[in-house]
This record gives C-alpha cells, sequence and structure tokens, in this order.
C-alpha cells in the first residue's frame, strides 16, 4: 500500500522521535530497564498527545535487533504479543496511523537510515527526543542530531537508562555540550 506523502511543516517545525521503546527488553541487565522504561513511556504517552495535536509529526527510530528482514508492525506485535513490560510499552506507545517509522542497525538514529531526509521533508528543525536508553542510543541520536544543527529538547521525564545517576550524567552532559533542553514534559511550550 502505497503511503501518503510526509506532511510538509513550516520552516522551523518540530519533530518528536521516540528511540527504541519498542523494545522485547531480553537482554543482558534489561530488567533494570525495564521499570525505568514503563515511567518514561507513559509520559511520552501523554506528551505524544499533547505533540499530535498541535500537528507535531511523530517517529519511531527502533533498533532492527539484527534482523534485516524484519518490519516495523512486526517489531511491535512481538513486542504485544511478549508479555510484561514489553507489552505494556509497546501498547501505551502503539503507532497510529500518521505516525512514521524506521528502523536502525546501530546506536543512533541517524546512522545508515533515512532519518535526515525524511526530517527535511517535514520541515523539521528542532527535534524532541525520547527514548530507551538515555545514555546510549538516545544520546548518540542527539549527538548526530546536534551535528545536523537540530535544535533539541530532551525531556528528562522521557527518558530511560538501567540507572537514575546515568540518566542523570548522561542529561547533563546534553546540555553542556550540544545545548539540549532537559525540561521535563509537564513543562512542554
Amino acid at each position: 500500500m502505497a503511503r501518503k506523502p510526509a506532511r510538509k511543516q513550516r520552516r522551523g517545525g518540530r519533530a518528536l522521535l521516540l528511540v527504541d521503546f519498542i523494545n522485547l527488553f531480553d537482554f543482558p541487565g534489561s530488567g533494570k530497564l525495564e521499570r525505568r522504561a514503563l515511567v518514561a513511556a507513559r509520559n511520552v504517552q501523554r506528551l505524544k498527545s499533547r505533540l499530535a495535536s498541535s500537528g507535531v509529526p511523530c517517529i519511531y527510530a527502533n533498533d532492527n535487533f539484527g534482523d534485516w528482514k524484519s518490519e516495523f508492525s512486526r517489531v511491535v506485535a512481538q513486542c504485544l504479543e511478549r508479555g510484561g513490560a514489553s507489552a505494556r510499552i509497546a501498547a501505551l506507545l502503539q503507532p497510529s496511523p500518521q505516525d512514521y517509522s524506521i528502523l536502525k542497525p546501530r546506536h543512533s538514529a541517524f546512522y545508515g537510515t533515512p532519518l535526515e531526509f525524511l526530517l527535511e521533508e517535514l520541515g523539521a528543525q528542532s527535534l524532541v527526543i525520547t527514548g530507551i536508553s538515555a545514555d546510549n542510543c538516545v544520546f548518540a541520536t542527539a549527538q548526530d542530531a546536534y551535528v545536523r544543527q537540530f535544535r533539541l529538547w530532551v525531556p528528562s521525564d522521557c527518558v530511560a537508562a538501567d540507572t537514575r545517576r546515568h540518566e542523570a550524567e548522561a542529561l547533563d552532559h546534553l546540555r553542556r555540550t550540544m545545548k539540549a533542553q532537559t525540561r521535563p514534559s509537564r513543562q512542554a511550550r
């Protein structure tokens, strides 16, 4: 089925990125991350709703888990079938028909993906980056976005890492080196 062309925003528009929330949590140490990711996902659900009502497009940037034949809707279905935190997060953040998705092969949502072209088509110059893990894939995506001169907002309550300390360190580094805003999602303008 052909997809509608990307909605063109006014120049200077914003886009919401959800990085790796659709996740099977089947890697070492994922138990610590699951609980924190569920809290972040609840906040992202509210933020996504508010931004969508303002016409801000949502893009899911998700790991392909090394499966080069994967397709995003199948990844969502696998998480829903798995149960536990995977299913709860996938149900909370289930994509709507107007959302976009890309599968990424590495940490950054920009590396080896069409994300930059999609953002250009959407007219985005500012990104709201949410996801897991704050100190890994979210950080790598924010760094690549900063290099491409996007303005950044990484809401502190919409990211998760395996520990509160790792989240805080990543957010501090984003503020200091990439001029990212990190105010919580409830302070959205």
